[in-house]
Formats: C-alpha cells, sequence, structure tokens
C-alpha cells in the first residue's frame, strides 16, 4: 500500500512534506514523515511491521496500548508529551491498520528535538540510561504483567535454551561439535547458574514484572541539546518477565569492554565502571519498589542473559547456522567465545558487582 494512503487512514492532516527511510532498525520498514500544520512542521513515524518475525502484531500492539496508557496516566503532566510514545489512532479506532494486502501498519508522533546512542563512553550518560530503564520498571511496577501477551514464548527460558542446545550436540548435524569441545564443557559446567533466575521464578521466589527485553543504550531517547532523558522505546517485546533479565541484558551489551562479536577475545570482559554508573542510575529508581531478592538477583541477571545467548549462538553454530544472521562463516562461534569470556570474567568479578548493586540499594 502507498504512504500517502496510511497518512489519510490515521488521520494525518497537513501540507505533506516528505519522508525519509529510517534504517536503525533490523526488523521493521520505518518511515519519517514530514508535514506541515498550520505553518507548523510535524513528523511521524510510520512503520510497516515484519510479520514473519511477528507472527502475531495484534499482540504487540495491544501490550503496547496497555503500557503506553499506564506510563502516561503515571507521568507528570509536564513529561506527558515528550515522556512516552504516542500511538496513531486508524480510522476504526485501532492503534494499527492491516491493509488489503495483509500489510501491518502502525504509527506514532515523533518525538521532537530527541537522539540515541548506540554507545556510552561518558559513564554520566551511560547512569541516565540505567535511570531510564529504572524509571520504566519502576512506573510499571503495579501493572499486572500477567495480562500481557507473551510475544516470543520462552524467549528467557535458560532450561529450554538449555535443553536445546543439548538436543543439538547430540544430533551434530553438520559435525562441528568435535571443534567446540571447550565451549560445550564450559557451559556445561555452568548450566546450574544460567538457570538459577528459571528456578528462582519457579519457585515464587521472584515476581513477574513488565520487562523490555531490549534494553540497549539506542532504546531511550534523550533530549538532544540537554541530553535529558526523555522515554523508553521500540516497545515490541514488551512482555512478562524478570526485573534482572532487563538490567542483566543493558551490562551485557553496554559494560563490556569490545562488542558482542569481538574476535579477540583478550580485548572482552566487564567494565566495572559502567556497570556503576548503571547500577547507580537503574537502582537509584527501582529499589523502593523492587524486593530484596530482586535487587539480589540483578548481578546475577547479567550473567545469566551473557550465559545465554552464548548458549544460543553456539546452538546456531552446531546447527549450521540457520537463527542468526552472519558476516563471515565463523561469526557464530566467535560470538559464543566472546560471550563465553565476558561471562567468565563476570563470574570472577560477581562479589565486586554484588557490593556496587548493594552499595546503591542501601
Amino acid at each position: 500500500m502507498e504512504l500517502t494512503g496510511i497518512y489519510k487512514i490515521f488521520g494525518i492532516d497537513g501540507e505533506y512534506v516528505g519522508y525519509e527511510v529510517l534504517k536503525n532498525g533490523n526488523i521493521n520498514k520505518t518511515y519519517r514523515a514530514d508535514f506541515r500544520e498550520n505553518g507548523i512542521d510535524k513528523s511521524y513515524i510510520i512503520q510497516n511491521i515484519n510479520t514473519y518475525v511477528f507472527k502475531k502484531p495484534e499482540y504487540i500492539m495491544e501490550n503496547i496500548n496497555g503500557v503506553t496508557k499506564h506510563l502516561y496516566d503515571k507521568l507528570p503532566d509536564n513529561k506527558k508529551e515528550r515522556g512516552v510514545l504516542h500511538y496513531l489512532k486508524a480510522s476504526d479506532g485501532k492503534n494499527y491498520y492491516i491493509d488489503d494486502e495483509g500489510g501491518f501498519w502502525r504509527g506514532y508522533g515523533f518525538v521532537p528535538n530527541s537522539v540515541t546512542y548506540d554507545s556510552f563512553d561518558d559513564p554520566a550518560l551511560f547512569e541516565a540510561a540505567g535511570a531510564a530503564f529504572g524509571e520504566f520498571q519502576l512506573l510499571l511496577s503495579d501493572y499486572d504483567a500477567s495480562t500481557l501477551k507473551e510475544i516470543i514464548p520462552g524467549f528467557h527460558d535458560t532450561k529450554a535454551r538449555y535443553k536445546k542446545l543439548f538436543e543439538t550436540i547430540e544430533k551434530d548435524p553438520v559435525g562441528r561439535v568435535k571443534t567446540v569441545q571447550p565451549e560445550i564443557e564450559f557451559l556445561k559446567e555452568n548450566r546450574a547458574l544460567g538457570e538459577a533466575l528459571v528456578d528462582m521464578l519457579e519457585k515464587d521466589e521472584l515476581p513477574l514484572r513488565v520487562t523490555h527485553n531490549d534494553t540497549k543504550g539506542n532504546n531511550i531517547l534523550f533530549d538532544k541539546d540537554t541530553n535529558e532523558t526523555l522515554a523508553v522505546i521500540d516497545l515490541d517485546t514488551v512482555m512478562p518477565g524478570l526485573v534482572a533479565y532487563d538490567f542483566g541484558d543493558a551490562i551485557r551489551f553496554g559494560a563490556n569492554y569490545s562488542d558482542e562479536d569481538e574476535p579477540d577475545i583478550s580485548k572482552t570482559g566487564l567494565d566495572l565502571k559502567k556497570f556503576e554508573a548503571f547500577t547507580k542510575g537503574f537502582v537509584g529508581k527501582i529499589k523502593d519498589s523492587a524486593t530484596e531478592n530482586e535487587l539480589k538477583t540483578l548481578s546475577l541477571g547479567a550473567i545469566v542473559m551473557t550465559v545465554e545467548l552464548a548458549v544460543r549462538f553456539l546452538d546456531d553454530y552446531i546447527d549450521g547456522d540457520k537463527y542468526f544472521k552472519l558476516n563471515y562463516p565463523e561469526h557464530n562461534i566467535v560470538r559464543t567465545r566472546c560471550q563465553i569470556a565476558l561471562a567468565k570474567d563476570m563470574i570472577a568479578k560477581r562479589g565486586e558487582m554484588d557490593k556496587i548493586v548493594e552499595k546503591y540499594a542501601n
């Protein structure tokens, strides 16, 4: 369907100026559409959702509708405009539109004067990122997570991830098992650690929360001039989970000395300065709403998320590279070794990590 038709369906008024294709996402097709209304420039984000990846996008929009409304109601009046994404309603009143060819569309107002960052060399900026994700947790701490749809079933079920890995090892479909014995041994030795959060959830020792599940720093909008955090974005994977998942994945991605696929594992490890910066921001926001167990398992969350990704990368490598996109043939095993190196460093520094969490929790 033509974009001009989509604009009309979502009730966008004003003089159409033009559009730009945005390429900062790997899954959905995203456009910024520019209009002039009564002499004022306004922009909107229009997205065509990838229904191959997201089989039930209406579930995503149902979750988003509930979560954004809750956030809007909790925000102070001076933050309501830019502190949460405002999704457009189609002519039938829904926050999405399905065209005649089955294309799934949605739109929301572009947050003016906003910017995102892919990396955080400045600890103060990483602390602000931690506070933004912490506030997201705080504002949704009284939201009934069980009412959310599970967008990716079993996403952080490390027990299921481990089970699948060892089934793939048993099958050895492309004959790679003999080449990755050290990686298999490490993951086998640390299986109980990798499954610890799921164990606690099953025993009701941790509460189910609304989790973002993609807590990379570039999913936070900052004010372009002041670097004030504005809103947490990209809510497609919002679903029930554990606070430690969101904290842990942010640390895994943002407090590593290297990229997650660094071939030279001597460059990989946990940057405790960045860990402390993010922890200060995150824990400072959630410490009064979180349970004692939630706070005690934050460091564990970083280890579990790192081990989980190592399991997924190794499983895909042994299975013949069917899931993750590769930049070169050995990419998955390079990723695996990098995550294992990071996990080893985290395990060695766990005591220091726990002390940092405790410092800001009290």
